[in-house]
């Protein structure tokens, strides 16, 4: 639940736009804090803009893994 008060604070102090990032297990955190904050608090002024999902190479030598990564920008509508 801090996740959404965050994005509730920011959008509160003016801001029109945020993007929420997330890689890894955190993704299903992320999706669920944009959908709570959009349907619960904000129902009918957020609108999903953009989806972004892909992959990052993280670690060296032997040790290379790959991270799924999704951007969620969310704008202000109303």
């Amino acid at each position: 639940m801090a996740y959404a008060t965050a994005v509730m604070m920011h959008f509160q102090s003016g801001a029109k736009v945020l993007t929420v990032k997330a890689r890894g297990r955190s993704i299903s955190t992320a999706v669920d804090v944009v959908e709570v904050v959009r349907r619960r608090f904000f129902a009918g002024k957020l609108a999903i803009r953009e989806i972004s999902i892909g992959t990052q190479v993280l670690g060296e030598g032997s040790d290379i893994r790959n991270v799924s990564t999704i951007e969620i920008k969310v704008e202000k509508t109303g």
